[in-house]
């Protein structure tokens, strides 16, 4: 069964670009409910732990050093089909595949800074979720 929350973040590509507003103003008026928000940055080893699945890829460490970089704003947000709809509201991981319209079409620059992360199940969207956000942060 589907559950109706998922995790986002908009990565340090986006933050310092200054496009926190836009990409909120377009996760709302999808219908999405913002049940948990704050701006934060990710220290090396918070980094290696949200991103631990990814741990033996050949990417993991450019990874870890571009979320790590700088702020990032992190987001539990709530909707019917949560994860499902965030990923097609988000697009493509790269922004030259991704429909014309999503937040990765609008505002990614290239695969490795692509704006914002999304959940890609249930299950890691509460992980997620909960990796960064307590459980009375959450609304």
């Amino acid at each position: 069964m589907a559950t109706n929350r998922t995790f986002t973040m908009i990565k340090p590509d986006a933050v310092k670009a200054g496009h926190i507003g836009a990409i909120l103003n377009q996760i709302t008026e999808a219908g999405y409910r913002i049940v948990a928000l704050k701006k934060t940055q990710l220290t090396k080893a918070g980094a290696e732990g949200f991103y631990a699945v990814h741990s033996e890829r050949p990417f993991f460490g450019e990874l870890v050093e571009f979320m790590s970089s700088g702020p990032i704003v992190a987001a539990i947000l709530e909707k019917d089909n949560a994860v499902a709809d965030f990923r097609t509201l988000i697009g493509a991981t790269n922004p030259a595949e991704a429909a014309p319209g999503t937040i990765r079409a609008k505002f990614a620059k290239s695969i490795g800074e692509n704006a914002v992360h999304g959940s890609d199940s249930d299950e890691n969207a509460k992980i997620e979720g909960d990796y960064h956000f307590s459980g009375v942060e959450q609304f």
